[in-house]
């Protein structure tokens, strides 16, 4: 069964969402260091997962006498049929993620663990609120904390080619300052003929982009009828794929966009959750393919990209009666891209003995998110320590920035 808060957010945002659950916005200015003399030209994707990615699935600590015997049937094993990658002798990467793996191996890629926003309750509202507005607590703010450190960047010329899929931009950057733009593009329940004019148009300009609005009419069509619940694993994992190579085509050019959110619906692993293969597997293979599509279609430009991928808590440690886990606490956060110091798992780990866990059932959270994000925006885009514990994370002065993610 699938949470009920899901359910009706499902409800609710079906129809305005694009690409089973994918949206995707990007910043409409350059940063003035795009054009500047020692010929930086960073990149950065935020990528939100939206229904709590179970972090003990996804990086396994098989080095952990205690985790089989939690995971039960669906924990990930070194070695037999669909063995987990190993990153080193304690973690373990999901198998469904060979790429994310060889952009590990050489050392593209990053993970932190036990990781968990401020937020310690257990509702998905609230907890991709705190996420993307990057205050302490829900419901204090409507703009994202991507936003307010790009107002703190020095504005250059702007993007004609920022695209929004879906008529809302997610909250991550979001604000009402006139230094962002957006062209959104939606598919409002009276506007096929529009939505096949904006299908036409991009197949000129951008067959992957048009590909992926095409295929999200069709997703909208079918979300007409009687079955509200998501479908991860059905066509997520292509659409996924899809929305990254549009986004990396648009941000490779030379006047496209610099900063980039992404959001994935259907993470939300109550039932069926499946170990090695099933639910999950599915929905990280999408993920794996869409860091494969910017990779590829950034093209040099990887070199000096960061892409965070976030969600907004982690899953029980134990799972439930139904082959899945129920909401919980810390996770894992995933960094990609040529301008990563990579290659290696980032954790003060708390273990998994009973007395070691968040409430008694969760991964005790031992990372603040917002230090790693910090890290990320001071080293990558140059923010200052101040601007990002004042405006951008507000009240965050404890949560000092990662020093090292960022080469």
């Amino acid at each position: 069964m699938d949470c009920p808060e899901s359910l009706k957010s499902s409800a609710t945002s079906r129809r305005s969402l694009l690409l089973g659950g994918a949206s995707f916005a990007a910043w409409a200015y350059l940063p003035k260091f795009a054009r500047a003399a020692d010929g930086r030209d960073p990149r950065l994707v935020v990528v939100i997962l939206r229904g709590a990615l179970d972090g003990l699935a996804t990086v396994a600590p098989v080095g952990d006498p205690d985790y089989a015997g939690l995971h039960g049937s669906i924990a990930l094993t070194p070695d037999g049929p669909h063995a987990a990658l190993m990153l080193d002798s304690f973690f373990a990467l999901h198998p469904a993620m060979p790429e994310f793996a060889r952009m590990y191996r050489e050392k593209h890629a990053a993970i932190i663990h036990a990781v968990a926003t401020p937020y310690r309750d257990r509702s998905h509202f609230d907890g991709q609120d705190v996420l993307e507005s990057g205050f302490a607590g829900p419901g204090r703010v409507q703009s994202g904390w991507l936003n307010r450190a790009l107002e703190a960047l020095p504005r250059g010329d702007r993007v004609t080619t920022a695209l929004a899929v879906g008529p809302t931009t997610p909250l991550v950057l979001r604000g009402a300052a006139p230094t962002v733009g957006w062209a959104p593009v939606a598919l409002p329940q009276a506007a096929d003929d529009t939505a096949m004019r904006l299908v036409e148009l991009y197949s000129h300009r951008d067959p992957a982009l048009a590909s992926a609005l095409s295929q999200g009419l069709q997703l909208d069509k079918s979300a007409q009828g009687d079955d509200m619940k998501p479908k991860p694993g059905t066509n997520g994992a292509g659409a996924m794929r899809l929305v990254a190579r549009g986004a990396a085509k648009l941000m490779a050019a030379d006047d496209g966009p610099r900063i980039a959110a992404l959001a994935f619906d259907g993470w939300d692993t109550h039932a069926n959750e499946g170990g090695p293969v099933g639910r999950l597997a599915q929905l990280l293979s999408g993920l794996d393919g869409a860091l494969a599509e910017f990779e590829q279609g950034l093209g040099e430009r990887w070199r000096d990209t960061v892409i965070v991928v976030a969600t907004e808590f982690g899953r029980t440690a134990h799972i439930n009666g139904t082959e899945g886990t129920d909401h919980g606490t810390g996770t894992v956060a995933l960094l990609a891209g040529g301008a990563i110091k990579g290659g290696r798992v980032i954790s003060d780990w708390p273990g998994l003995k009973p007395a070691n866990l968040y409430q008694a059932r969760d991964l005790a959270p031992t990372t603040d998110l917002r230090a790693a994000l910090k890290g990320v925006l001071h080293d990558h885009l140059g923010l200052g320590e101040r601007v990002l514990a004042d405006n951008v994370f507000p009240d965050s002065a404890a949560a000092k920035p990662m020093k090292g993610l960022v080469g």
